[in-house]
C-alpha cells in the first residue's frame, strides 16, 4: 500500500491508497518545530485509526514547506524503513512543464496536474484553494503552462481582522446575500462570496487564453465551501494531488526496475 504525503503550509494530509484509490485519510496541523520522532508518532497515531490492515510498502511526498521534507521524510524511514519518493528534480512526473523557468512550478501543483491528467482531457483548470489560492492551466496538448496565485479566502480574512482594528474574528462561513446588513454578514460577502468571484473571472479569463473547452476542476480545504457559490460549473476532487502521487510513485517505480 502506498503512504501518499501532502505537506503543506497548514495543513499535513496523509492518504492510504491502494490501485490508484485512496481507502483513508488524515490530516494534522504542519508544526516547523516538530522533530521527525514527534511525526513520526503522530503519522503513527493517525493512521492507527483507519479502520482495516494493512502494510505500506512505498510513500510518496509533496511539499511547498522545504523546512519539514527531510524531517517528514526521517519520520517515514523510522515508521517504515522505506524512503520515499518526492516530488521534485529528479523525479519523473511525466508532466510537460512549459514555463519560463520549470524549477518554480510548486511541486503541489505539479502532482495535482498529474493526478487530474488521469482521467481528465486537457485542456483544464485545477484551482486549488488552501493556504494559497493558486490557478494551475493545462494546455490541450497536456503541457503545464502556467498560473496564478492568490491569497488564499483564510488568509484574506486574517489579514482583513489583523489590519482593520474594528472587525471582528469571523468564520468562514456563505453569506446570506451580496449586500450585507451588517458588519459580519458584510465580511463573509467580501471574503467568501468574493473569493468566488474572483475565481469565477479568473477562469474565464485564463479559459479565454487557453482557447475554449476548458474543464474547471478545484482541490483544497476550502473547495467545498466555496464552489457552490461559484457560477462556473467546477467539479471538486478532494484527492487530486494524492492521485497524482499515485502516477508519480508508480511511474518511477518502473523507470527503476
Amino acid at each position: 500500500m502506498l503512504l501518499a504525503v501532502d505537506i503543506g503550509n497548514t495543513h499535513i494530509v496523509l492518504g492510504l491508497m491502494e490501485e490508484g484509490r485512496v481507502l483513508y485519510s488524515a490530516r494534522m496541523k504542519t508544526d516547523r518545530e516538530k522533530t521527525e520522532h514527534e511525526y513520526a508518532a503522530l503519522i503513527r497515531e493517525l493512521l492507527g485509526f483507519c479502520r482495516r490492515d494493512f502494510t505500506v510498502d512505498g510513500a510518496a511526498v509533496s511539499s511547498v514547506v522545504p523546512p519539514l521534507t527531510g524531517i517528514v521524510s526521517k519520520a517515514l524511514r523510522l515508521l517504515y524503513g522505506l524512503d520515499p519518493i518526492i516530488v521534485g528534480a529528479g523525479v519523473k512526473t511525466g508532466l510537460n512543464i512549459r514555463i519560463d523557468n520549470a524549477g518554480e512550478a510548486g511541486s503541489d501543483l505539479v502532482t495535482s496536474a498529474v493526478g487530474a491528467l488521469r482521467t481528465v482531457k486537457p485542456p483544464f483548470i485545477i484551482v486549488d484553494m488552501g493556504t494559497a489560492t493558486t490557478f494551475s492551466c493545462v494546455d490541450k496538448n497536456g503541457c503545464f503552462v502556467g498560473g496564478a496565485i492568490c491569497p488564499g479566502v483564510g488568509l484574506s480574512l486574517d489579514a482583513l481582522c489583523q489590519k482593520a482594528s474594528l472587525l471582528p474574528k469571523i468564520s468562514l462561513e456563505p453569506p446570506r446575500a451580496a449586500i450585507g446588513r451588517n458588519t459580519v454578514d458584510c465580511m463573509r460577502s467580501g471574503s467568501v462570496l468574493g473569493t468566488a468571484a474572483m475565481v469565477d473571472g479568473m477562469l474565464d479569463r485564463m479559459a479565454e487564453e487557453l482557447g475554449g473547452g476548458v474543464t474547471f476542476l478545484a482541490t483544497g480545504g476550502n473547495a467545498k465551501g466555496i464552489v457552490p457559490l461559484c457560477r462556473n460549473r467546477i467539479e471538486v476532487r478532494e484527492h487530486l494531488i494524492f492521485e497524482g502521487l499515485w502516477s508519480i510513485y508508480r511511474r518511477n517505480q518502473e523507470a527503476a526496475r
